[in-house]
């Protein structure tokens, strides 16, 4: 029976073929424009054999079309249709849903789609909130255990941090790739700080190319039961821990009140555990110094995806 339905120049995307002069053979040679052409299947075809519209009932190889058996040589063809990769139409709005998307990636509530045809998490190359430790009573140190491998860098920030022993420190140590515990052992850490008090204005340093912590200030600390209000605060920054082949540098800045003269101190500084094995980093650890503990403050660890 003849085609029924909207006409076929109608149809969008289509590109139509020379029609083939049949000669009683079953298979002939598909061109556009006297140029052999290759469809992308034989489903993408629709043929017209004496007014009726053939489909399905014919193969395809390359830009040969076999049909089968013989088309009689006084059959006409009418047209040949290719549809290309599909039909181009207008969805109603509302009905494309994720799963007909091509895209790679995760496709859920926090991620967006890229022009890459890729989906990703919004804010890419940023950092975003890990954790947050509020310290409400008092601890010897704040430590994360895990830093997952979703991560290439990291970022520790320590917020109005109020020890409990008058001049003291806070440490940075790591835990390695292999270990349950944190290391401690004389000689294993390098650090350098330098800053300025508002005091007299002088330099303030310190600084070790042995020592079993990494010290993050550069005067000693107070503590609030001394100078009033005095607290501890600093952006720490570490660098690709989960490296084989690379020193794993902390660097950070710092603020806080000064066990000396109460006044406000500020330095910057780095450090890295020293291993000639360049062994990756699973956890870090922040403590006092001594026997100084933590009674307030919160500290939020970052991580950045690349």
């Amino acid at each position: 029976m003849a085609y029924i339905g909207r006409d076929t120049d109608k149809i969008s995307n289509v590109e139509v073929l020379d029609n083939i002069t049949f000669d009683g053979s079953s298979s002939y040679t598909l061109q556009k424009n006297s140029v052999n052409f290759t469809p992308s299947s034989a489903n993408t075809l629709l043929v017209s054999i004496d007014g009726v519209v053939q489909a399905g009932n014919f193969t395809v190889s390359g830009s040969t079309i076999d049909f089968g058996t013989a088309v009689a040589g006084t059959s006409t063809c009418d047209f040949i249709l290719h549809y290309g990769v599909g039909l181009i139409t207008l969805p109603s709005d509302g009905t494309v849903s994720l799963a007909k998307l091509s895209a790679t990636g995760t496709k859920d509530a926090t991620t967006f789609l890229r022009g890459d045809n890729t989906f990703a998490e919004a804010g890419g190359g940023a950092f975003e909130k890990i954790s947050t430790t509020t310290i409400s009573s008092s601890v010897a140190s704040v430590d994360f255990n895990t830093l997952s491998t979703d991560y290439k860098d990291f970022k520790i920030v320590i917020s109005s941090l109020v020890i409990n022993t008058h001049q003291e420190a806070v440490l940075i140590k790591v835990k390695r790739s292999g270990q349950s515990s944190f290391d401690g052992g004389s000689g294993e850490y390098r650090f350098n700080t330098i800053g300025n008090r508002s005091q007299d204005g002088n330099t303030i340093s310190d600084g070790s190319n042995s020592n079993n912590k990494i010290q993050l200030n550069a005067t000693s600390i107070a503590r609030d039961a001394t100078v009033d209000g005095a607290t501890f605060n600093a952006t720490i920054n570490v660098v690709d821990p989960h490296g084989t082949t690379n020193t794993k540098f902390f660097y950070w800045n710092c603020a806080y009140v000064e066990g000396t003269y109460g006044a406000t101190a500020s330095n910057q500084g780095a450090g890295y555990r020293y291993d000639t094995s360049e062994t990756a980093l699973i956890g870090v650890q922040i403590a006092g110094g001594g026997s100084a503990q933590f009674i307030s403050g919160t500290i939020t660890l970052y991580g950045r995806k690349i």
